[in-house]
């Protein structure tokens, strides 16, 4: 994974993503790349339970300050 924490709070799934980071452009150079679980991965506690996540911003869209 990568800029992504997975952690249970009792039957809820948190997931925290560092908005502020960049890992450069993906493959088409359309997006670029804030963070990714980079595939499926099973949820802590919870191997029946899986997560899959990709989260980019446009490469045309202007970034926030």
């Amino acid at each position: 994974m990568q800029n992504v924490t997975l952690k249970r709070d009792g039957k809820r799934l948190l997931i925290e993503i560092d908005l502020s980071k960049e890992f450069g452009p993906s493959a088409s150079g359309k997006t670029i790349m804030i963070a990714t679980t980079r595939g499926n991965v099973a949820v802590p506690g919870e191997d029946a339970v899986v997560v899959g996540l990709n989260c980019f911003r446009y490469a045309t869209a202007k970034k926030a300050k």
